[in-house]
């Protein structure tokens, strides 16, 4: 009897988690899981495109592409109302999707004064923070998002009994936060390494580059900045990283620090496409 009235009360916390509820935990959970799958299919584009295993995570520490979970959840959410048919969610994805790259490229210029990726050199861009055929993509990554992955990982995540599922988001929410404070503040640590060494002059720091520099030259904090937020740490973690001059120019951070390969391990050597005569 006492097991019944358990499953019944698992049985009805895992209904307030279904797809429509939209929980604070669930979109969590939600953001965590496909932030996970984005850092796989980075990951493996890298390896396709470049040969090596590099890394693709958006913060220094957790294997997480943040810009996958912040579109997934936000497709899944917007998409509702544009689940008629397969036109309608590839016309929903396509503004979304676009609509999301530019705000978190936009947010990681501002925030971290860091270009996560440049479409300036493609054609129909806007301002190198989407283009086209990007946008395209996440139309039909819509499609295949709502009608074929985002059913599996509900009925994943209905197996879960709610307080585990509770319990795990909110831990992994916490440790996601810190991994992106201790983000910001080390990139803000590696410019101010960067302008003290390579005399470059970037976009927006002079809104920290006192108050750091300052923070920098104690030599306490010296030591355990250069120790844990090496150059070598920074650009293996964020192997594209590039940054915006104040005279508009966009430079890459391994072409600056050009003894530091910016990836783990080379698988192979991509061969270059022969352009014809």
């Amino acid at each position: 009897m006492e097991n019944e009235i358990k499953d019944e009360i698992i049985n009805e916390e895992k209904k307030k988690f279904n797809s429509g509820s939209f929980s604070i935990i669930r979109i969590l959970a939600y953001f965590i899981i496909y932030s996970f799958i984005g850092y796989i299919i980075e990951t493996l584009f890298g390896l396709i495109t470049k040969g090596v295993l590099e890394s693709r995570q958006s913060w220094l520490y957790g294997p997480l592409c943040g810009i996958y979970g912040v579109g997934a959840v936000t497709m899944i959410i917007g998409l509702q109302k544009f689940q008629k048919n397969n036109y309608t969610l590839f016309a929903g994805g396509f503004v979304i999707g676009s609509l999301i790259e530019y705000i978190i490229s936009f947010i990681g210029e501002w925030f971290f004064h860091i270009k996560w990726w440049d479409y300036s050199d493609m054609p129909f861009n806007v301002n190198g923070r989407i283009c086209i055929w990007f946008s395209l993509f996440w139309g039909a990554l819509a499609i295949y998002l709502m009608t074929h992955v985002h059913p599996k990982v509900q009925n994943l995540l209905n197996k879960v009994k709610p307080h585990i599922l509770k319990r795990v988001t909110i831990i992994l929410t916490i440790l996601i936060f810190i991994d992106f404070l201790v983000t910001g503040f080390a990139l803000k640590m590696f410019y101010v390494r960067l302008v003290k060494n390579y005399n470059l002059d970037i976009q927006g720091v002079e809104d920290y580059i006192e108050e750091y520099t300052s923070l920098y030259e104690q030599p306490k904090v010296k030591e355990f900045v250069d120790k844990y937020f090496s150059d070598e740490k920074i650009l293996k973690t964020l192997p594209n990283i590039k940054v915006t001059q104040k005279d508009g120019k966009i430079v890459w951070i391994c072409d600056i620090l050009k003894d530091i390969q910016p990836y783990y391990v080379r698988i192979f050597t991509p061969k270059p496409i022969q352009e014809k005569n």
